[in-house]
């Protein structure tokens, strides 16, 4: 079968130092794993090395420590312990086999059979493994043509797969948007639809962690389409006024070589409405940063438009702070559909994020020094004070704004 020997990953010191260890207490009782493999094949970018072992986690333990390494039980019911060789961790997972599974959670037995942990997995491209020599092995014998047909299917029968873990239902979207060729495995989607339920049972956390990740793939409108169509959109968020606005928000970045921002994406599933995105946030679990951004895009009213002024820019982006004007000016400029205004909308975007806000050239002091009691009337006039500044496109200097001051006490 096709040799990775040669991936510069697989050269890495660390990577070549654990394999050795763990194939130096039995010869080839570990392979490379998963995405590792997968994303080699589809000459995608490799981030996390991970490996399975027919040795248990006790002996990985054991060797692994003896050899200097420092090893952390990260998941240890699983099999899985995180393996730190010279500050590369490694999640190294021993072969397992599942006992029982509810859908949310396995019961795991360990085993020495390589075809036995390939098929508990959930897509046969993600089931190949790696030896030390750059030699794939492929238990399903289908994993190595889907990563080359770039093709997202589950092992053996879907639903089987999908009642293991109803999480698989959004993975299969997930996959699909960051390594199909636009076009969703029939039998797959089916299955997704017909157990889209199921994906009640899954913790918040887990499926906004996956929903974040689809939403971040270069493009990721054709599997939430495929999503809509079965039904599972809905399922997880009902809230969801349809997916025009993102299209049309993939499309501008992609025209106008912006990154993709998954929570501004997120942004663009719902209407400008802030008891929605309250909810949403809320049963979702996201972050406070997170519910926060999405507070202020909903809540703020600013009237951003392609022909705004300068100085209108810089006193929304002083108002509203960078990341809120930021998001609202692409959801903006996404909405208006209309490309020709890409050099207006281009020039808002430059000045925001070169523009450095200054700040107010007199404080609470200076109120008080002027004789205005301590209490909430020092507020008053500054915020008065600051309107006028503002108004001035936060030209006066600290003596301009002084003599300002003096005449919002009198």
């Amino acid at each position: 079968m096709s040799a990775l020997l040669h991936a510069p990953w697989m050269q890495a010191p660390p990577v070549r130092r654990i394999l050795s260890v763990l194939n130096g207490e039995r010869r080839d009782s570990a392979r490379f794993v998963g995405g590792c493999v997968r994303n080699t094949l589809l000459g995608e970018p490799v981030s996390d090395i991970d490996i399975a072992t027919q040795l248990t986690p006790d002996v990985v333990t054991q060797i692994m420590s003896g050899a200097g390494a420092r090893v952390h039980p990260t998941g240890i019911e699983h099999g899985t312990v995180t393996v730190v060789v010279d500050h590369h961790p490694f999640e190294v997972t021993t072969l397992r086999r599942d006992v029982q599974t509810d859908g949310r959670r396995a019961v795991v037995s360990f085993t020495e059979d390589w075809s036995e942990d390939a098929h508990r997995r959930d897509f046969r491209l993600n089931a190949l493994y790696c030896d030390e020599r750059g030699v794939i092995h492929d238990p399903t014998g289908s994993g190595v043509t889907d990563a080359r047909s770039r093709r997202i299917v589950f092992i053996g029968d879907p639903e089987a797969r999908i009642r293991e873990d109803y999480l698989r239902i959004l993975r299969f979207f997930r996959f699909s948007a960051w390594y199909g060729r636009r076009v969703l495995n029939a039998d797959g989607l089916a299955a997704c639809s017909a157990l889209r339920g199921g994906l009640d049972q899954i913790s918040p956390e887990r499926i906004w962690m996956e929903l974040r990740k689809l939403l971040a793939a270069p493009e990721p409108s054709f599997a939430l389409r495929g999503m809509a169509q079965a039904g599972v959109l809905h399922q997880v968020l009902p809230e969801a006024h349809g997916l025009e606005l993102l299209e049309r928000l993939v499309a501008l970045e992609r025209r106008a070589g912006l990154s993709p921002q998954p929570l501004r994406r997120f942004m663009s599933l719902f209407s400008k409405d802030r008891e929605v995105f309250d909810t949403v946030s809320a049963r979702l679990r996201l972050s406070n940063e997170e519910k926060g951004r999405l507070a202020s895009a909903s809540m703020d009213s600013t009237p951003i438009r392609s022909t705004m002024t300068p100085a209108a820019c810089r006193r929304a982006v002083f108002l509203l702070g960078e990341a809120t004007f930021t998001d609202r000016l692409v959801l903006a400029w996404a909405a208006s559909g209309d490309p020709s205004l890409d050099g207006a909308w281009v020039s808002l975007l430059t000045l925001a994020q070169k523009w450095k806000p200054p700040q107010l050239p007199v404080s609470g002091d200076d109120v008080l020094a002027v004789g205005v009691p301590a209490g909430p009337r020092v507020g008053e006039v500054l915020r008065q004070v600051e309107a006028w500044w503002i108004d001035g496109d936060f030209r006066a200097d600290r003596a301009s704004t002084l003599s300002a001051l003096m005449r919002f006490v009198r």
